[in-house]
């Protein structure tokens, strides 16, 4: 069965991958919409789930797992959103958002999205992208010049040490929008150069800028274009993104994406109003067998998100609520626009959804079971995906575009059945069980019985 990436780095080792261009889905498989959703309120509550395919009983199923695992303690609480044809199939809420408190999660729960962050700083760079600011095969020196002098891990000795050789050329920025570069991340230490990440605070930087000249003092992993391997490169889009617009990247966001799609708690820090719905975050003690609240975050203090954070993570800075992130997912469905309001061709929507990963390629996950890339499942710019459900062993459509954050989080956008969901939940390293968003598929799609509407 297919898994999802929504545990992403946290147990993420690569194996060799080459690239080459494949053809994504999006365009060709996009159902069809009924004449009506076009003109009904973007994500209004659907009549029925019987309105847009679905089963009531069997969409029950759904309900009934996430109260179950709110129930067994394995996370404090929970909101699923499933939504077909712009309009809310369901929007449900599990549990509560602060145990200490017993303040129950709700609609507007405050969320911290982690990784779920990257694909609107795609977002963010496909915007640039289309304005004729960079192109995909520009190397990333053109924009980030401190890394001209980068080295490449050629080998590691037994003693740990790194033999290092020169960059046989600069990464592309097709390749740092698809992890493909070689740059690490330091989110685990069992490579050197991860452990150089730790070592230099790179995720801890004060501001991009320091993030870049501590990133150019570290080699990559290996020579660009030739692995796959999960890195710190959303964060470097982040500082190309306020290279290239003059902006701060939480300026450009909420000027081009947030304002525009109406997503006004998504940000990278809780104002002092909103601080009340801020969810508390957990995580699995295993002594105890139950949930505390975490106090680090991958060796750091936790933050609070009370105040502006030291740097604005394009990789994982934001937080958002359930109803927030919906719009953006639906705005991937719509091929770019909402409410009228456009942020993306169709095109570069479509080229965001596009394979770039070879069928050879694979992924290991420690035992954490992240997806193989292979016939059925690659990833293009920012995003996993679905190039065939059936052979991936899903349920869910073809063409199918996600990704996952760090505290359980999880959306996938469907355009062969013009189908999202989003789920929110707040448990770091995994919710000691089946992966949510695997299940979520499965019970969403078993109860899709009448796609044809």
């Amino acid at each position: 069965m297919l898994r999802t990436t929504r545990r992403l780095a946290l147990a993420l080792t690569v194996a060799s991958l080459a690239l080459t261009p494949a053809t994504g889905a999006f365009a060709q498989t996009a159902a069809k919409k009924p004449a009506a959703a076009a003109r009904a309120p973007v994500l209004a509550k659907a009549a029925s789930p019987e309105a847009l395919g679905f089963d009531s009983a069997r969409l029950g199923k759904l309900d009934a797992y996430m109260a179950g695992v709110v129930a067994q303690g394995r996370v404090a609480g929970a909101t699923t959103l499933l939504a077909r044809h712009g309009k809310v199939v369901e929007f449900k809420t599990y549990g509560k958002q602060s145990l200490a408190t017993g303040a129950p999660v709700k609609e507007d729960t405050i969320f911290r999205i982690y990784s779920m962050t990257k694909p609107i700083t795609g977002v963010a760079m496909m915007i640039l992208f289309e304005e004729g600011k960079w192109r995909l095969d520009d190397p990333v020196t053109r924009y980030i010049p401190e890394f001209k002098t980068l080295k490449v891990v050629k080998s590691i000795n037994p003693d740990g040490t790194m033999v290092l050789e020169d960059m046989k050329r600069p990464p592309t920025m097709r390749e740092v929008m698809s992890h493909t570069a070689g740059f690490g991340y330091g989110l685990q230490d069992e490579h050197p150069v991860d452990k150089m990440y730790r070592e230099k605070g790179v995720l801890g930087a004060n501001g991009l800028k320091d993030m870049i000249d501590r990133t150019a003092q570290i080699p990559l992993i290996f020579q660009p274009g030739t692995q796959w391997r999960y890195s710190s490169a959303v964060d470097i889009q982040g500082a190309i993104v306020e290279r290239i617009s003059g902006q701060t990247l939480g300026q450009f966001m909420e000027q081009r994406i947030f304002k525009p799609l109406k997503m006004n708690d998504t940000a990278f820090m809780v104002p002092a109003d909103k601080a009340g719905r801020l969810s508390a975050v957990y995580v699995g003690n295993r002594e105890t067998r139950k949930i505390e609240e975490a106090v680090n975050l991958f060796g750091n203090p936790m933050p609070t998100y009370l105040s502006p954070p030291n740097m604005e993570s394009g990789g994982g800075g934001l937080v958002s609520t359930t109803m927030d992130y919906a719009r953006f997912a639906q705005m991937i469905a719509n091929k770019g626009q909402l409410d009228g309001v456009r942020i993306l061709s169709p095109a570069a929507v479509e080229l965001m959804g596009t394979n770039v990963v070879t069928t050879d390629a694979k992924i290991t996950s420690n035992g954490n079971g992240v997806a193989r890339f292979n016939d059925a499942v690659g990833f293009g710019l920012d995003f996993m995906v679905i190039k065939n459900g059936r052979e991936a062993g899903s349920l869910e459509g073809d063409g199918s575009m996600s990704w996952g954050g760090a505290a359980g989080t999880w959306f996938w956008v469907d355009p062969k059945n013009d189908l999202i969901f989003v789920g929110m939940v707040q448990r770091l390293g995994g919710t000691g069980g089946d992966d949510l968003g695997t299940m979520a598929r499965t019970l969403t799609y078993q109860a899709l019985v009448n796609p044809e509407k």
